[in-house]
């Protein structure tokens, strides 16, 4: 069988190399300028220049790094297109701070400043503005948040609290990918290719405009991916998905522009899953190949005003499917988001913004041990933003004051207040200061689920069951975040960018036993049941800090390196208790992170890139401590044509990296897959 599976792969890439060759042929050259071509225009940049580059997540509007007082991270499209990344997930791997972990072949987990899991509940994830974070478990499932890599612009990562500007669950960061304008993307872009654990790949895009402010591109991207490594043999995580996509432009005005665009999906993605049931009274691992599919669809409107102010309107919807084999959730979700934004006046600038979110969701039960009552409800989100930006001392010193205000169906009315402080002695270095109140809403995993599971049969035959009800009175997790932080171009070549924080956490999620042991006849059969429910019994610090410098040896070669430290610590509040989750929360994310990074072009058609990984133990998770590595050599034979082989995981065969899956640690394989790319502009 697996024989089989080869044959066919070979055959599949041999048809395809054999349709894709002919387009190769008689090609006819194309002078493209640095100016046309973002990529190499980006990668140009001086690091004096990078420091200038503009970024919008810190307070929704341009702002360069350097003066911006948040710890901010910008990965740009190159930086990911020279890693190799094959997913947003990989690819946020270079950000410092930021606790990226394989599951398996289809699953991560993703946490900033500790608190990693799958769903990465304290992060909100945006692409494009649309937030992606669901109120249904509480997150955000990275398998289906996807696009055409080569079309993101920017990742603008945001390592602390955000919530004062982009609103609730941005408790620990922002993850802001931001894509390309369409006038960027005019032209053709095709890629191919495939290996050990990337099977088999291809995306193409098409681009174009009519030259008077309108512009487009259509997009398509297919891909397979392998299991990982399994010791028991039980390969449940391959993985295949489809996706394509558009974005229009018109710039109708220097002051009035227009933007449409959406996507539509549909995967395959192996899992293995616990499934409970009352009769037969048991609790087993199923693998199946869960169907995820869905879309969305976003329009915004950009006016610049002539006193200097400007005004941003942004509407759009999803549509979630997932059919998952002990669950299944359809999601319908409508939002707009008004932002205003004042002319300066006497060295202040306001901004503020209305905004309204319905979460249409309706739960599909598949097993007897996991329901959500009611099984359908929509959830609300009405939020008012205010922030004014203060010049204390014109270009050096700035204080700014905001604060969200929000209302959801599971809460009163809270507020995110923050201050920060900046202060920019030169041009070349600045310190900055924060604090932030930010929040958590509950979500229906909290306030609608309920789970039961079979312990055991005792002596006499009767099953002993436990059983999680949904807590109504659960409230939001609260965190107070205190951040400072100092960045400095020492050299011409040198560049450095540190930043510490000190958080304080409450009303955490928890895992509560909800009275005695009792015996129930209903449902069938009777059995022995053991209560517990979703609760907000633990509280937690953390604290440490990272350090991110960049070094330019030769215009040729760069190295850039981050070391991140984290002390997490959870407890039980007073009066709790909960089951003995702390302890695994409090070792859910490496204590030391590290990442060397060497960006070298041997010339100006070859470019060879390296990257060293380390991370700590999660002792609790039986994950050791791992080093790895990966390489990409990339050829371009021709200004449109580039050939690239890609080697991930490098230093080992395979090494388990976050335990998430019932039954044995999942091993993430070493890999190398080959592609070939063909770009042009016009």
């Amino acid at each position: 069988m697996h024989s089989s599976n080869q044959r066919t792969h070979i055959t599949t890439w041999v048809v395809g190399l054999a349709l894709y060759l002919p387009l190769l042929h008689g090609w006819q050259e194309t002078q493209t300028t640095a100016a046309q071509n973002p990529v190499n225009s980006l990668k140009n940049l001086s690091l004096e220049e990078l420091a200038q580059v503009e970024v919008t997540s810190p307070s929704k509007h341009p702002q360069p790094v350097l003066k911006s007082p948040v710890a901010i991270f910008v990965l740009t499209g190159e930086d990911i297109r020279r890693s190799g990344a094959t997913s947003i997930p990989e690819a946020l791997r270079q950000a410092p701070g930021v606790e990226v972990a394989r599951i398996d072949g289809n699953k991560w987990s993703v946490g900033i400043r500790g608190f990693g899991s799958r769903l990465s509940r304290s992060v909100l994830v945006l692409i494009d503005g649309r937030t992606v974070y669901t109120t249904f478990f509480a997150g955000t499932y990275w398998e289906v948040q996807d696009t055409l890599l080569e079309d993101i612009e920017r990742i603008e990562v945001i390592r602390g609290p955000g919530g004062t500007i982009w609103g609730p669950n941005a408790v620990n960061g922002v993850i802001n990918i931001i894509t390309r304008k369409a006038k960027d993307t005019r032209g053709t872009f095709a890629t191919m290719g495939g290996g050990s654990e990337e099977q088999g790949f291809g995306s193409v895009r098409v681009g174009g405009g009519n030259g008077k402010g309108l512009n487009y591109r259509v997009y398509g991207k297919g891909f397979t991916r392998s299991p990982q490594y399994h010791p028991d043999a039980r390969n449940f995580d391959d993985w295949r998905g489809a996706q394509t996509g558009f974005r229009l432009d018109w710039d109708k005005s220097p002051r009035d522009s227009f933007t449409v665009q959406g996507d539509l999906y549909r995967q395959e993605a192996g899992e293995r899953v616990q499934a409970t049931t009352y009769s037969p009274p048991e609790t087993r691992n199923v693998d199946a190949k869960p169907h995820l599919s869905g879309g969305n669809f976003m329009a915004s409107w950009n006016r610049t005003l002539n006193s200097g102010g400007a005004i941003h309107l942004q509407a759009y919807y999803d549509r979630t499917n997932r059919h998952e084999p002990n669950f299944g959730e359809l999601r319908d979700t409508f939002d707009v988001d008004l932002l205003y934004r004042a002319p300066p006046v006497a060295g202040q600038q306001f901004s503020v913004g209305l905004g309204a979110r319905f979460s249409n969701g309706r739960a599909v039960q598949v097993v007897s041990g996991l329901t959500f009552d009611p099984p359908q409800r929509t959830d609300q989100l009405l939020t008012a933003f205010l922030q004014d930006e203060i010049s204390l001392v014109p270009n050096h010193l700035t204080l700014t004051l905001g604060t969200k205000f929000l209302h959801t169906n599971y809460t009163a009315s809270e507020f995110e207040p923050s201050a920060r402080i900046l202060w920019a002695p030169s041009d070349k270095d600045s310190v900055w200061a924060a604090f932030t109140h930010a929040l958590r809403t509950p979500s229906r995993v909290e306030r609608d689920f309920n789970l039961s599971g079979f312990v055991r049969f005792l002596p006499d035959g009767t099953p002993f069951m436990a059983r999680f009800n949904a807590n109504r009175g659960f409230v939001p997790e609260q965190m107070n975040g205190y951040e400072a932080g100092y960045r400095r171009l020492l050299l011409p070549s040198l560049y450095v960018d540190v930043a510490t924080f000190y958080n304080h956490y409450h009303n955490l999620l928890s895992q509560e036993f909800d009275g005695p042991i009792f015996f129930e006849s209903s449902p069938t059969p009777a059995h022995l049941l053991l209560p517990a429910k979703f609760g907000n019994g633990l509280r937690a610090t953390s604290m440490g800090g990272e350090i991110a410098p960049e070094w330019r040896p030769t215009s040729r070669w760069r190295l850039r390196t981050s070391y991140a430290y984290l002390y997490l610590n959870v407890q039980n509040a007073i009066n709790s208790k909960d089951v003995g989750t702390a302890p695994g929360i409090s070792r859910s994310s490496p204590r030391h992170q590290a990442v060397v990074q060497s960006a070298f072009d041997i010339s100006r058609q070859v470019t060879l890139d390296l990257t060293y990984r380390y991370a700590s133990a999660l002792p609790l998770q039986d994950v050791d401590s791992y080093s790895t590595g990966d390489a990409r050599l990339a050829w371009r034979i021709h200004r449109q044509l580039e050939v690239a082989i890609t080697g991930q995981n490098l230093l080992q065969p395979h090494h388990a990296e976050f335990a998430g899956d019932p039954g044995p640690l999942v091993g993430i394989r070493r890999g190398v897959y080959a592609g070939v790319t063909w770009r042009s502009s016009r």
